[in-house]
């Protein structure tokens, strides 16, 4: 296996009043087609090191590499280039456009790579039959249930064909049996070769993945 992310000894401060040191000395390897959860209490560090994963924060020293590219002051350009190109995200909240239907909001990634609205379109609708949707892909947002609108999110994730999805408590907002629901679509990603990142607080999710990451104070403890 060869490894798709490689952290080595990153450092995260956030100036302030008080500089708030969040990430002390990460050294962190994900190998290809890993399914992997990123553990830790509010305030760990844990979703700044995944926004720094997803190319979303900088950091102040060390380095990381995506995929064999050091990733390090990137132009705000290219930095959007490679997350739309390589990076799937899925958030709690589900960041959909609400006067969107299911369909756009799952072809938006591919607008901002010029593909044609027709192309774009079809992919989506792919992408929603995938996830078991396709009967709902001309409804808003509003007008499904939060499982559907993670699994819109999940083809949103998918459409760009990226090398690894981020996932930020991708069931958060979700019931028990919901939660499951997710979790599953994301092993079965992963048993077709997707590495899948997922931050949680929540030890059921964790379980779930082939490895836990456990981060404490801005520092990895397992």
């Amino acid at each position: 296996m060869s490894k798709i992310i490689s952290l080595k000894d990153v450092n995260k401060t956030y100036t302030g009043v008080v500089p708030l040191h969040v990430l002390k000395g990460i050294n962190l390897e994900i190998e290809k087609g890993e399914l992997v959860s990123i553990m830790g209490a509010s305030g760990s560090g844990k979703s700044t090191l995944l926004n720094i994963l997803g190319i979303l924060d900088n950091y102040d020293s060390g380095e990381y590499e995506l995929d064999g590219q050091i990733i390090k002051n990137l132009s705000e350009n290219k930095a959007a280039e490679l997350r739309n190109r390589m990076i799937g995200f899925v958030f709690q909240s589900f960041n959909l456009i609400n006067y969107k239907n299911a369909v756009e909001n799952v072809a938006l990634p591919l607008f901002y790579q010029g593909i044609s609205r027709k192309k774009r379109n079809a992919l989506a609708m792919e992408q929603l039959d995938r996830m078991g949707l396709a009967d709902r892909a001309h409804h808003l947002p509003g007008e499904l249930s939060g499982g559907q609108k993670q699994r819109v999110a999940i083809a949103r994730a998918l459409i760009t064909n990226p090398s690894i999805i981020l996932a930020d408590e991708p069931t958060g907002a979700l019931d028990s049996k919901t939660s499951k629901d997710v979790m599953q679509i994301m092993r079965n990603l992963n048993e077709e070769g997707m590495t899948i990142v997922i931050v949680t607080h929540d030890p059921g999710v964790g379980e779930q993945t082939n490895r836990i990451i456990r981060i404490s104070d801005g520092v990895i403890t397992a």
